[in-house]
């Protein structure tokens, strides 16, 4: 289990994964902040949302970051946080979502997949890498 975690670990720290987690780190907390930015006016539930949701993401990010090896697990949610995030609008506000918040949404819902994916390829690039399904490429070098 031990030699598992440092595997993974190591996928953590390499630059790739390290510059997805910081950008992840900090869509989710773009996200957390995005109503006051934004100016969410009359959309409380939304508001609310976007905060739960984009600390969720950023603490997300923070584990990946800090504890690749014990988080790897749970990096299939970051890009399910992204998708809620581009739906949310629809779903969560009791009234018409404006321009402004379905817009705002839409990116940094698409920002937090792309990167949430990406950290779910390291897991699955260093999974393969470990048990000999290798493409020939390292990992590190995209």
């Amino acid at each position: 289990m031990a030699e598992l975690r440092q595997t993974f670990d190591r996928a953590g720290s390499t630059a790739p994964a390290q510059i997805m987690d910081g950008l992840t780190f900090l869509a989710g907390l773009y996200l957390a902040i995005s109503p006051w930015v934004v100016g969410f006016s009359g959309a409380r539930s939304l508001a609310v949302n976007n905060l739960i949701i984009g600390l969720a993401v950023a603490a997300l990010a923070l584990g990946f970051a800090s504890a690749f090896g014990r988080t790897y697990g749970v990096s299939w949610m970051t890009p399910l946080f992204g998708i809620w995030t581009i739906v949310a609008p629809w779903i969560v506000s009791g009234r018409p979502a404006t321009t402004g918040t379905i817009w705002n949404n839409v990116v940094t819902g698409i920002l937090i997949f792309v990167f949430g994916a990406g950290a779910l390829a390291t897991a699955l690039a260093f999974r393969r890498q470990r048990h000999g399904e290798t493409t020939g490429r390292r990992l590190g070098n995209w």
